[in-house]
């Protein structure tokens, strides 16, 4: 058994896996002092090398406003009007940048023919909610608003998002729905977080303090409702998993993806039901022998590839309409 007497993980996890796992600082997600973790994190960044960018990609930064930057990634030769996605980094709703995730975004908008649009949004507990949120919803009004110059296609912009980013999205895409003013034509929640409450079986089990884990989910959740995680009156912008089925009507189709040893995958597994209920179309993968983050940080084993894979297939069949090339 892993810390406590959670889940041991390590049984279920092939050799790559493990390998990962076992080499990963038994500190490595203490949330307990989150300045010191945010730069741990900028500073475990800095010593990656990453690739270089795809060939003719364009990268530029823009400013809607004072708290909000969006970094929008375009390959050389598209479109006039293009296919876009509105990206949301993760990070736990208290960590994270647009770096982090410079090369996910580079290679989407290469392979996939597409803008993508990576939102910097505030963090919690500085920001709480709703200031993270409507940080996204503004960058997503400026791409929405600015599509003609951007060679956006305003009819075919998808939200995604992943962990904190998938909350965000999540609730994105319901404050979108109800305020009418910028139509989302997909939403793509890669193992989003989106139960402040913390009462699904599986968020019990994860302990391991080099997963995310039940500690830092709770500190996560509760830097963005102000100590508020659980309370009875969370509104479902804040925390999707809120939304009742008749909550959830209206919302575009929509693809959840998770591994089966998440701390989220009861509660996404959950939502995708609801959605499923609501009229809404709905596409759920969940991944035997991956944890939260392992499509990333064992990003080369067989199971990676194929999640992948069906991430880009998705988006592709979303924003094109057709099925990706082998």
């Amino acid at each position: 058994m892993t810390a406590m007497d959670g889940l041991d993980v390590t049984p279920r996890l092939d050799k790559a896996h493990q390998s990962v796992l076992r080499a990963t600082p038994p500190d490595f997600l203490d949330l307990s002092d989150i300045p010191r973790m945010r730069q741990k994190f900028i500073d475990a960044m800095a010593k990656i090398t990453k690739p270089p960018r795809p060939e003719g990609l364009e990268v530029s930064d823009h400013r809607p406003d004072d708290d909000v930057m969006v970094r929008v990634y375009r390959p050389a030769g598209l479109e006039a009007a293009a296919p876009a996605l509105y990206w949301i980094h993760g990070g736990g709703l208290v960590m994270g940048t647009v770096e982090m995730d410079d090369d996910y975004c580079a290679g989407l908008a290469h392979r996939l023919k597409i803008v993508v649009a990576s939102v910097e949004y505030r963090l919690a507990p500085d920001f709480p909610y709703p200031a993270p949120l409507e940080d996204c919803y503004r960058g997503l009004r400026w791409l929405h608003d600015n599509a003609e110059t951007l060679g956006v296609d305003r009819a075919r912009i998808a939200i995604g998002g992943a962990s904190g980013g998938g909350a965000l999205c999540a609730g994105l895409g319901l404050l979108a729905r109800d305020r009418a003013e910028v139509p989302v034509c997909f939403q793509f929640l890669v193992y989003p977080m989106i139960d402040d409450r913390n009462e699904t079986p599986m968020s019990h089990q994860i302990l391991d303090p080099r997963l995310w884990n039940r500690t830092a989910n709770l500190i996560g959740w509760n830097s963005y409702l102000e100590g508020r995680a659980g309370a009875a009156d969370i509104p479902f912008y804040a925390a999707a998993s809120r939304a009742t089925v008749e909550d959830l009507a209206g919302l575009p189709p929509t693809y959840i993806n998770v591994g089966d040893l998440d701390l989220f995958v009861d509660e996404d597994v959950e939502y995708a039901r609801r959605l499923r209920l609501a009229g809404v179309p709905v596409e759920l993968h969940v991944y035997p022998g991956a944890f939260h983050g392992s499509n990333n940080s064992v990003s080369r084993s067989p199971l990676s590839r194929r999640w992948k894979a069906d991430e880009r297939a998705a988006l592709h069949r979303a924003l094109h309409g057709t099925e990706i090339d082998a």
